[in-house]
């Protein structure tokens, strides 16, 4: 419980409905491993969740938070400058640093490595290292799904700085060019980290796309991967 919380989300509440009684309000801080914050409404009391991440963030952020919970909650429009102020808070360097930080403190990540029954992602890696970027990319931690994940096929995670390739590409049907390309896709976040423009993160640059578009099996990779 944050009694000096709590007058904000009171102040919000008043602005986003002037006319209906407050209800009791409790706001909890959790252990959170990114700026996850829930709202709910049980039995006419509101609980908040907040990530504690947020404890020291400025008063006008946190009332920006407040006012952007309630009116998710209460189905109200968003206030554009609650919503631009919280997204520069965000997408802040410090803030954005801070929370790869807490990810990588407190968030685990399962890795059952990266050799599989019919592909070795290291070898697979280094394969491409050399072909696409002269052997200079440091390899980072390389594993397969634990299951045959159909919706991400593969990621890179920062924090922890792993690829995960999804199990359904380790099977003899499928081609090696398309998990080459999945590997490669994911190599080119290493070389090209995630930028901010303005209040936008730009995942995929003019540079990264670029670069994809060299991998010489390309329309065959994406329409294999369609298919999956």
């Amino acid at each position: 419980m944050s009694p000096d919380f709590v007058p904000i989300f009171q102040h919000e509440y008043r602005a986003l409905r002037p006319r209906a009684p407050l209800p009791p309000i409790s706001i909890r801080f959790r252990r959170f491993t990114s700026l996850n914050t829930t709202i709910r409404l049980r039995e006419g009391s509101i609980h908040v969740s907040l990530s504690d991440l947020l404890e020291g963030a400025p008063e006008s952020v946190l009332h920006a938070i407040a006012h952007i919970l309630l009116a998710k909650l209460y189905k109200k429009p968003i206030d554009p400058t609650h919503s631009v102020r919280y997204k520069r808070f965000a997408s802040s360097a410090a803030v954005t640093r801070q929370t790869e930080l807490i990810r990588y403190a407190r968030g685990t990540k399962r890795i059952s490595g990266p050799e599989g029954r019919f592909f070795h992602l290291d070898e697979v890696f280094d394969s491409l290292n050399l072909r696409f970027f002269g052997g200079l990319l440091g390899r980072p931690n390389l594993t397969w799904s634990e299951h045959h994940a159909k919706r991400s096929l593969g990621h890179y995670d920062a924090a922890h700085n792993t690829i995960v390739v999804s199990k359904v590409f380790d099977r003899p049907s499928s081609p090696r060019y398309a998990l080459e390309y999945l590997l490669y896709h994911e190599m080119l976040h290493l070389k090209h980290p995630v930028k901010m423009r303005g209040l936008r993160r730009c995942v995929h640059s003019r540079e990264f796309k670029a670069e994809e578009a060299l991998f010489p099996q390309l329309p065959e990779a994406l329409a294999f991967i369609r298919r999956l």
